[in-house]
């Protein structure tokens, strides 16, 4: 028993050996199973075949940590305070606010982690194994290291298997491996440093079966299986803060230092003019509440929302509201190849048939496109020895194409799809054939002979044997070719291996066809009768295309800064065939790596030739992880696409994770910030284009807020250190930083992308929140505010000899002017301006900008004019003299503006 938990939880290489060692080692019989007594004692000492979920944070708690915020703190205690001193409204108004935030926090923040529950799901099935040398049905959790399984067509793998009876296994391993072709099985032993997508003789936790049938047993289940192993490195994974988030927290932090420091001299101040610390503490929460931007969370999280739904117009759905974000800012891109890159569909390509080379044009299973020659069309009646190649790949084949909602699908092998799809391009197709050729028999493809055949009777008079397989196992049984005239030759066996090289280097997958005339008696076939002399008929080179919006998309991303890496499960050579078409590296060398050369480097090695590489094939999850850190680890922000289980540790620990829609697992959309619904990587691009747009909207936001928070506190601070009365009280402060400041902002949530977008480098990820430029803006905007609060407020109160009317003037002017300043930070202000100076704009539909104003001037005409608001926040009704000596002194605001935005060009 020790010997088994031993080996159970030691990482020994099944794969490397002999099935015998292997039965040796766990203690089992292949042919009987386990008896009752070890199962239980296995079962008492390893667990049960599952993988534990690991459990989230209650909702409670997940509400709670939304007030675990520093600038919140401040209003918290602020609100305790006022309530302490019997001001409940005060007290009210100010926990309202702070209430509001975590509302919003709490709904932004998307439910807990839940990828392991999805992985703990990937692996649970009934199981058909052996044990007391009887075959029986148990819940795969109930597998322990020893037990036999059964395998046959459709079954969900349910562990970790050394296969030990293989007939025409073929098992799908792309959660795993990345892979999307079924991996033909055997059971003889691999290299010990096989890579996973080539341990031909394993079967692993989570894969499903898609044809012929196999024997495997036990050798890991639980977290020491592959899929578990993933399990573990999610749950280590560092869960990153986005860059905005980052950005925000430092920026509050910083923020949060000097309010208090201000605010304390600012007491201090007023104690030393003789007030109590009663009279002092309203000055002192005004200048806090002021110099807080209440409204930016709400804010921020309504310009993400917007920047989701704007996605999800363009096939990206955002699980997380600050990877839209983030995405706008990603520096480099690191994508899956099948069906995000490519269109996921085999299709044939080349041809190479009678010393001819054919191109076949069309993408995918629609039977549309032509066979060309030196680029003419042809009829391939006329060619007798491509019309031979094409009906050998129709007919040598087990699968079918169906028409479902006007998209052509394979049911069956992918590959053989392909074939059929190259026949059917120019007419050839089964329905044509069926009434001159009947199918007596077959012999399934099986790894170790690396063929298919099939017998087909021809008009009932003669009988063919149709042959595909790899180039090797067809062309050393061939004696003979056909030439261009259909005339038999001696095969060249040199031409064919040049053609199948050429076709290889291009990524192709390349498939040899031949064919055998036999006696008219013979019914059945077996490998004897196909080991010689076989006609070769020729060659068809397949590939997974690359979709053309891709290709546009990649060049767009490149043209934008954004550097493209591709890393998949498939072959070197096929990847970076891939990629040279669709113009990665700006048509330079392809650098390429694989999982094996990368897990021989060093780290500094391994740290450049990730950021030099562009494509990495066969590489493991570890890698992909170790990919994304080291990326991460040089300041880049990684956007990382995946659809299988593999995926789930890159996905989870990437800046933004992208998981496919259509043909991602379940742990790959749960470890993801963001589904693409059509699994293009088109939509990635106009992801990162609404990012970026998001972004530049945000800084809008910023530079339209602060800048009034800028001017109130400066008003509160100066006020206090001249014994002056306030110009604006704490409950107006936070009217004008909630209310106001939402109404006003919340429309450049709307504003729409600026055509020069993608066409600048993406931002530098170290850059602060508020740039030099951005401060210069804030500074000169908040002592035009400044001025105009403190100068209508002092004026009016001389004036009127009313300190409510002067306070509520100095407020309204104060709107007047921030209405002046919103319009020149907007396209709609720029395409005012261009009219007046007779320039014709075409500009986008502005009217959520014309909602936000009208909204705003309706809410201050509320807040000055209700008897109820008058009470509330201390304000006073205008008369329209008052309204228009606010409106006058709003105006200069478009000059100061002006300046402002020549001092920064990004508004």
């Amino acid at each position: 028993m020790t010997a088994v938990v031993k080996n159970q939880l030691t990482a020994h290489q099944w794969h490397n050996l002999p099935v015998q060692e292997v039965s040796r080692y766990l203690n089992s019989n292949i042919e009987t199973g386990l008896n009752s007594t070890e199962v239980a004692k296995r079962k008492e000492s390893l667990g049960t075949n599952e993988l534990k979920a690991k459990h989230g944070k209650s909702a409670l708690l997940r509400f709670l940590l939304q007030f675990h915020q520093p600038l919140l703190y401040i209003l918290l205690i602020a609100g305790a305070v006022k309530a302490f001193l019997g001001q409940w409204v005060n007290a009210g108004v100010i926990w309202g606010v702070t209430l509001i935030n975590a509302i919003i926090g709490f709904v932004q923040e998307s439910k807990a982690e839940s990828a392991i529950a999805a992985l703990a799901s990937s692996v649970k099935t009934n199981s058909t194994i052996i044990r007391n040398g009887n075959k029986l049905q148990v819940p795969s959790t109930e597998l322990i290291p020893g037990d036999i399984v059964l395998l046959t067509s459709g079954d969900k793998v349910p562990a970790d298997l050394r296969l030990v009876q293989s007939r025409n296994l073929q098992i799908n391993e792309s959660g795993l491996t990345g892979e999307s072709v079924a991996v033909e099985k055997s059971t003889q032993p691999v290299d010990a440093d096989a890579a996973l997508a080539e341990r031909t003789n394993m079967a692993y936790a989570g894969s499903f079966v898609t044809f012929g049938t196999g024997k495997g047993i036990v050798v890991a289940i639980g977290t020491a299986t592959e899929t578990g192993r993933i399990s573990q490195l999610m749950e280590q994974g560092n869960i990153l803060k986005t860059p905005l988030t980052r950005k925000f927290d430092k920026f509050s932090r910083t923020l949060l230092y000097i309010i208090l420091a201000i605010a304390a001299l600012t007491f201090a101040v007023g104690l030393g003019y003789g007030n109590t610390w009663v009279q002092m503490f309203e000055p002192a929460v005004a200048f806090a509440v002021s110099a807080i931007p209440e409204g930016l969370p709400a804010v921020v999280t309504v310009t993400l929302a917007i920047g989701v739904s704007r996605m999800a117009r363009r096939h990206a759905i955002v699980r997380k509201l600050p990877a839209v974000e983030t995405l706008g800012g990603a520096t480099v891109i690191c994508s899956d190849k099948t069906g995000t890159l490519t269109e996921n569909q085999m299709t044939v390509q080349a041809i190479y048939a009678g010393d001819q080379d054919y191109t076949v044009t069309g993408t995918g299973y629609t039977p549309s496109g032509e066979i060309l020659l030196n680029e003419n069309p042809l009829d391939f009646n006329d060619v007798p020895p491509l019309a031979e190649c094409l009906k050998a790949g129709l007919l040598c084949n087990d699968s079918h194409l169906e028409n479902k909602d006007g998209q052509w699908i394979v049911v069956g092998d992918p590959t053989e799809g392909a074939l059929i799809t190259a026949a059917n391009k120019v007419g050839l197709t089964r329905d044509n054939l069926q009434a001159s050729i009947s199918k007596l028999d077959v012999i399934p493809f099986e790894s170790e002979f690396q063929y298919m055949a099939t017998l087909y009777e021809i008009e009932q008079q003669e009988r063919i044997i149709y042959i595909k397989g790899s180039v090797e196992a067809i062309l050393q049984r061939c004696q003979q070719m056909l030439n261009f005239s259909g005339q038999l030759t001696p095969v060249d066996a040199d031409t064919v291996n040049r053609q199948v090289h050429t076709m290889a280097h291009q990524g192709l997958r390349v498939l040899a066809f031949a064919k055998k005339p036999v006696s008219e008696n013979l019914i059945s076939i077996d490998h004897a009768d196909i080991e010689n002399d076989l006609i070769f008929l020729g060659l068809q080179g397949m590939i997974d295309p690359p979709r053309a919006e891709a290709i546009k998309a990649v060049q767009a991303c490149q043209q934008a800064g954004i550097q493209v890496k591709m890393i998949t499960g498939d072959h070197a050579v096929t990847a970076a065939a891939i990629a040279s078409r669709m113009g990665f590296n700006h048509h330079r060398e392809i650098l390429a790596f694989t999982g094996a050369e990368l897990a021989k480097m060093e780290k500094a090695e391994l740290a450049t030739a990730i950021e030099d590489g562009v494509v990495f094939a066969r590489v493991a999850p570890e890698q992909k992880l170790r990919i994304v850190e080291a990326l991460q680890s040089k300041g880049e922000i990684v956007a990382m696409t995946g659809d299988g289980v593999n995926d789930a540790p890159a996905l989870k620990q990437a800046d933004i994770g992208i998981a496919m829609g259509g043909a991602g697992t379940e742990v790959a959309k749960e470890a993801a910030d963001m589904i693409l619904i059509d699994d293009n990587f088109a939509s990635i691009e106009a992801a990162v284009e609404e990012g970026r747009t998001v972004y530049s909207n945000l800084l809008k936001a910023i530079a339209f807020i602060l800048p009034v928070n800028g001017g109130e506190s400066m008003t509160i601070l100066i006020s206090v250190l001249l014994a002056r009365d306030l110009p604006i009280l704490s409950l107006q402060v936070l009217w004008l930083n909630m209310v106001n400041s939402i109404a006003m902002t919340v429309p450049l949530a709307f504003e729409p992308k600026s055509d020069q977008v993608m066409q600048q480098p993406p931002r530098n990820p170290n850059e602060k929140l508020l740039s030099p430029n951005l401060v210069k803006r804030i500074f000169i905007i908040s002592i035009f505010n400044w001025i105009l609060i403190f100068g209508v407020f002092e004026w009016m109160r001389q004036t009127t000899g009313d300190i409510a009317v002067a306070r509520t003037m100095a407020i309204q002017a104060l709107v007047v002017g921030r209405i002046f300043y919103l319009l020149s930070i907007t396209q709609l202000g720029i395409a005012i301006v261009d009219k007046i100076r007779g320039i014709r704009r075409e500009i986008s539909d502005q009217t959520a900008m014309y909602v936000g104003i009208a909204s705003t001037v309706i809410l201050q005409i509320i807040f000055s004019q209700w008897s109820l608001m008058n009470q509330l926040f201390y304000t006073a009704p205008l008369d329209l003299n008052q309204w228009l000596i606010c409106l006058l002194f709003g105006l200069p605001m478009i000059v100061v503006a002006s300046f402002a935005n020549r001092l920064d060009s990004n508004f």
